[in-house]
């Protein structure tokens, strides 16, 4: 792993903000495409950076994709509860896969959730043709909480999130 992992700064948010939207969009994620209101959100890194931590994977100066760690609660939480830190839109771009830059992204959000004052579990919803990313929680210890499964838009929507948890 021939890469660093640190925090996004603001002259990388709009291309961190591509890199995510278009994770999304390639993988078939988003279930109304470029009409997806979701990817507003998605290519919105400074709003996530002033509610939560950005980090990012970075080689020979090129980024190659992002996470946000939410350390407790706050308006970027999703499924966090009291003593729960959350990961939320890890993406890697599609020329940077494969090469351990998702799995360090979650290893760096698990080190920074043990920092947390009172956090005993790292939190997370994913969807379920997320294939990749499961296989990356599932070796680093998360395991599936399915009486945590939600949906983002109940009615519009046919398939739940998955949850993991990974207790620290």
């Amino acid at each position: 792993m021939d890469f660093l992992i640190r925090q996004a700064r603001p002259d990388e948010y709009a291309e961190l903000g591509e890199i995510t939207a278009q994770a999304y969009l390639q993988d078939g994620l988003l279930d109304f495409g470029e009409g997806d209101a979701y990817l507003a959100e998605l290519r919105d890194v400074a709003k996530r950076a002033a509610a939560a931590e950005v980090l990012v994977a970075v080689r020979d100066g090129v980024l190659l994709g992002g996470v946000t760690f939410v350390p407790s609660g706050g308006p970027m939480s999703d499924i966090a509860g009291a003593g729960e830190a959350e990961i939320r839109m890890l993406a890697v771009a599609h020329a940077g896969r494969g090469q351990g830059a998702g799995e360090a992204l979650v290893r760096a959000c698990v080190e920074r959730a043990r920092a947390v004052e009172g956090c005993v579990r790292l939190v997370l919803s994913t969807q379920p043709t997320m294939r990749a990313a499961h296989r990356i929680y599932a070796r680093l210890g998360f395991v599936r909480t399915p009486e945590r499964d939600w949906n983002p838009m109940p009615g519009l929507l046919e398939i739940a999130l998955l949850t993991y948890e990974f207790t620290l």
